[in-house]
């Protein structure tokens, strides 16, 4: 497994290498990208190589390659929509993508089923915290003075999810 891991790795390090080493080189490579608004893309690229990883056999690797590639996704939208104030509510969206990771894991690694629901946990909260700070934030456009809203939302299911699980329904 340690050799697998070595191979993954080296092999991570010699495309991100040779993707720069084309882009400072290659005189029309950058200017075809435009690396300006396309960026992003490598970051997403890389994190993409430890999802191969991860299918390969090493599945722990989802979890850095679904952080690597959401962060990526999220620098490319910010760069291609000047949207870099969405910082103020986008970074709840980082316990998303571990969650995303350990979902992935979870389903890869038959030993580590129990990833499967504590990523599905970090989703929601996450999804709840982008929402909640989103709204707060004026996103999406509207909702800034009804955020309290979601906070009434996700108290009433904290208390359903109780009152279920009390009664032993579960």
């Amino acid at each position: 497994m340690h050799k697998q891991k070595s191979i993954i790795g080296g092999l991570i390090l010699i495309a991100a290498g040779a993707f720069i080493l084309l882009a400072q080189t290659v005189p029309g490579f950058a200017d075809f990208l435009d690396m300006g608004r396309q960026w992003p893309l490598i970051i997403v690229a890389i994190g993409s190589l430890f999802f191969v990883g991860a299918f390969l056999g090493t599945a722990e690797l989802a979890i850095p390659g679904s952080i690597i590639t959401g962060l990526g996704l999220l620098f490319y939208y910010q760069n291609l929509s000047g949207n870099w104030a969405s910082w103020a509510y986008a970074w709840a969206l980082i316990p998303g993508f571990v969650g995303i990771g350990m979902l992935i894991t979870g389903t890869l690694d038959k030993t580590q089923r129990e990833m499967r629901a504590d990523g599905r946990r970090l989703i929601l909260i996450s999804t709840i915290l982008f929402l909640v700070f989103g709204a707060f934030f004026n996103f999406p456009a509207g909702l800034g003075r009804f955020w309290p809203v979601l906070l009434i939302i996700g108290g009433l299911y904290l208390l359903f999810r109780n009152r279920r699980t009390r009664d032993g329904l579960k």
